[in-house]
């Protein structure tokens, strides 16, 4: 359980370069007295710590990620300036890569002179280039070196170190594989330049084209990452910095910031409201699909709702500020995005375990490699070539992003969609369901039901029924107790302010009303009270709700009400089926669920169920083996989603209390359902798929490369192309995964 006096910090880390730096800036942050948790995300470079500020500060946290080696700050404030050093830190290092490639290739053609042996391409380039075969050789060696000395200085300087850093406190990570294999082919090289004789070869070549290949690889990684990250830079640039405040009738140009609730806004045509607030003259119409994924214009009137973050399309209108920064329906996407694509999956245990120790492992295999080729072949120089082959190709960045780079782009591609994931866990078992449960009304029906029937059973008129049942039903959330309320106001009653009111979920509600005691619900309700039905009242028509009455523990009257099913229900269903077993578990009645049930094309209906049966008939169904996810409303079928192995619930943009699933739909659509599982399963794919790369190009890389199939690929993987595969690896792993930006649902109709 977590302490209530902890707070949450999330901070920038510099300086990881693969799991293994991931792995071992959580562990000196998790060791640290205070800090009940710490999740570090590579992808993001970001560590999310939860700490008890009476005992750790968050200077503390900064210190214990410097004692192991890295660097971190405290959050700014200016996100702009934070990209802005970002994009130029990713230019910097394409110009040393570029610099460092260029100069690679121009020492292993000034090298080519330098070998011991001359093949065909020597002959064919010593007739094209005869000057450069004529240089002395050491003149081309010692050029070699010097330029070699001042690109590993100025190109490398950052792996350099980071590596250094780390065997400091006593850690490793990639850099200390790509140091130690350049370092080694540069002291044997120095070597044969300053003690030069026959047999000896220059490896100049081979170390700037691992430096150049390594910076290469992670430029693109970079650029991957901000790709995979678009997502959430797009939901942050949503929010406009000014806003133009309406006072006295003067309008001003003011910071966001200057807002107070209740303030009067003007927002104009093209222009994006800058916070949630509530329309109070004008109408227009507004676009909130970078919010819920709705590509069509919504209408909005005097009195409608708009968030902050959509835009105003087609009318100048005033509005009323609600929420507010932090508070606002944009600002709890975004958080719960951030948090989402920074959580772990349950994948991802395996290459967390392998990341911890693959460094060592690898120096260990290096090692081995050196001493078996000095046994089997007496030759220092293919050893040190084997050696440096085995440190520079394996990869651990590879299996450090193969499930996170999948996870964050998914997340993000969900939240364009209008589909929440809660994180990676979520997502994941979202993957691996058997079963799916529907509740009916919300979900597949608009949840807007119309009432069609006011019905007296005593001497209380119609109008007295509908004004008291209004009275009752005002503070009621419940979609029956909206079309009571509608039908009064369309009737131009009045009511007084009901006392006493109580919600019981799933069957209705009491409250004491013009002096009456007022109970308002279904059969169950009313048994539970021991008031009897009448036996002569007419049965309920298929496809209607009813909604009983009582004053005073006597029935008084009940209302008829109709919902109809959402239009892409069935096409839902239909996808849902081709899957999943699908049923329907409602509070409403058999006669009410049935019509709507048999139009969606669902066969299994269980009607008449209040929130603990519905919660027992998920565990009955999860007993008899089946992974089941519930979808509901979030609030009367919140027992059932928290039980559920996935829950999955209907929201909107406006209301993001329901959030008792592990999946918030922001569309309240069912073509959203199908959605989600299909992008789950695509992921999981992508994710698999990932991990097998990355632990499988290691599993055959370094063989390879320690000269297991000598000489068949020894050539093929001398150091510079092991450093070409090496950069290749992770680079690929993203690239697959931004496959996921481009994902769409199965049916067009999900994404209208």
């Amino acid at each position: 359980m977590t302490n209530p006096a902890t707070e949450s910090l999330t901070l920038p880390i510099l300086g990881m370069s693969c799991a293994a730096c991931q792995h071992h800036v959580e562990e000196a942050l998790r060791s640290t007295t205070g800090v009940e948790s710490a999740r570090v995300d590579l992808m993001a470079h970001r560590a999310s710590v939860v700490f008890d500020p009476a005992v750790a500060a968050p200077a503390t946290l900064v210190e214990a990620v410097r004692a192991a080696g890295y660097d971190a700050v405290l959050p700014r404030a200016d996100a702009a300036a934070s990209h802005a050093a970002a994009d130029a830190q990713a230019k910097g290092a394409d110009r040393k890569a570029l610099a460092a490639i260029v100069a690679g290739a121009a020492a292993m053609l000034l090298a080519m002179p330098l070998a011991p042996q001359m093949g065909g391409a020597d002959r064919l380039l010593m007739r094209l280039l005869p000057w450069l075969y004529a240089l002395p050789h050491s003149l081309l060696r010692w050029t070699l070196l010097t330029a070699t000395a001042l690109l590993m200085i100025w190109a490398g300087r950052g792996i350099y170190l980071s590596a250094l850093r780390g065997l400091r406190h006593g850690s490793t990570n990639m850099n200390t594989l790509v140091s130690l294999g350049t370092s080694v082919a540069f002291a044997y090289s120095a070597y044969a330049t300053l003690w030069p004789a026959p047999g000896r070869q220059v490896y100049f070549d081979a170390v700037l084209l691992i430096i150049g290949f390594l910076l290469l690889g992670k430029a693109l990684e970079a650029r991957a990452k901000h790709r995979a990250l678009s997502a959430l830079d797009s939901l942050s640039r949503l929010r406009p910095a000014t806003a133009r405040r309406l006072r006295n009738g003067v309008q001003e140009v003011v910071p966001l910031e200057q807002i107070q609730p209740g303030d009067r806004v003007v927002v104009l045509p093209g222009e994006r409201f800058p916070v949630d607030a509530e329309i109070a003259e004008g109408r227009t119409s507004v676009d909130e699909s970078m919010l819920t994924g709705e590509s069509t214009p919504l209408p909005r009137e005097p009195g409608g709702r708009v968030l902050a973050g959509s835009l105003n399309y087609d009318g100048a209108v005033v509005c009323r500020a609600q929420s507010l920064g932090e508070a606002t329906v944009l600002a709890q996407i975004t958080r719960m995005v951030e948090q989402a694509q920074g959580s772990r999956a349950p994948i991802e245990r395996l290459a967390d375990r392998a990341s911890a120790i693959f460094v060592p492992v690898v120096l260990a295999l290096a090692a081995c490699t050196f001493l078996v080729w000095m046994a089997a072949s007496h030759s220092l120089q293919l050893a040190l070539a084997n050696m440096v082959s085995v440190l520079v190709i394996a990869c651990p960045c590879a299996m450090g992003l193969a499930v996170p780079a999948a996870l964050t782009v998914a997340v993000g591609r969900g939240a364009q969609l209008g589909v929440l994931f809660k994180g990676g866990e979520a997502l994941e078992r979202l993957a691996g369901l058997n079963a799916i449960v529907l509740d009916k009304t919300g979900t597949l029906t608009a949840g807007r039901p119309v009432l069609v029937g006011v019905h007296s059973l005593g001497t209380v008129t119609e109008e007295q029924l509908l004004r008291i049942a209004a009275a009752a039903e005002e503070r009621s959330n419940h979609p029956l107790a909206h079309a009571v309320v509608e039908a009064a106001r369309e009737r131009g009653l009045n009511w007084q302010q009901p006392e006493e009111t109580q919600i019981l979920p799933g069957r209705g509600l009491t409250a004491r009303v013009e002096g009456h005691a007022c109970t308002l619900g279904n059969e169950a309700l009313f048994q539970e009270f021991f008031i009897k039905l009448p036996r002569d009242a007419a049965a309920a028509e298929p496809g209607v709700t009813r909604l009983w009455m009582a004053l005073d523990n006597k029935p008084a009257g009940y209302f008829d009400a109709r919902d109809t099913l959402r239009s892409d229900g069935a096409a839902a269903v239909t996808a849902l089926r081709r899957h999943l077993r699908v049923l329907m578990l409602t509070g409403d009645s058999a006669a009410a669920a049935a019509p709507i049930a048999r139009e969606a094309g669902i066969e299994e209906v269980e009607a008449g169920l209040d929130p603990s049966a519905k919660l027992a008939r998920i565990r009955t169904l999860q007993q008899s083996g089946l992974r089941v996810a519930m979808v509901g409303d979030g609030i009367n079928d919140a027992a059932a989603l928290a039980q559920a192995d996935a829950g999955i619930a209907m929201g909107s943009g406006a209301d993001l209390a329901q959030e008792a699933g592990d999946v918030l739909l922001l569309r309240a659509r069912p073509s959203s359902i199908p959605a989600a599982l299909d992008l789950a399963r695509q992921t999981l794919r992508i994710m698999r798929q990932n991990l097998g790369w990355a632990v499988g190009y290691n599993l055959v890389g370094i063989p390879l490369a320690a000269g297991a199939l000598y000489p068949a690929f020894h050539v093929l993987l001398s150091p510079w192309v092991a450093a070409a595969a090496m950069a290749f690896s992770s680079v690929s792993v993203l690239a697959n995964s931004l496959r996921l930006r481009r994902w769409q649902p199965a049916s067009s109709a999900q994404t209208r």
